[in-house]
């Protein structure tokens, strides 16, 4: 129960953070939870083989991958 508080808690964070560095999306808490888990997802998939091991370049990764999520919805929003 604690890892999985821990994970909404991360996810969280990097969704905030991802939300910061791309401008313009004001998403929300829940949205941010959600495109951070998403993101540390997509951030492992694409640059497990980028990006050396290690706790800090997971972060980056999940960051990334979240910024990628952050993109394809201002994507899709634009195009309503």
């Amino acid at each position: 129960m604690i890892e999985f508080i821990v994970t909404l808690l991360i996810g969280c964070v990097i969704g905030w953070l991802a939300g910061k560095i791309f401008s313009g999306s004001g998403n929300g808490l829940i949205v941010n939870i959600l495109v951070g888990l998403a993101g540390s997802w997509l951030g492992n998939k694409l640059l497990s083989s980028i990006l050396p091991n290690g706790v800090v370049w997971g972060y980056v990764g999940a960051v990334i991958g979240a910024i990628i999520i952050l993109w394809v919805i201002s994507l899709i929003r634009g195009r309503k």
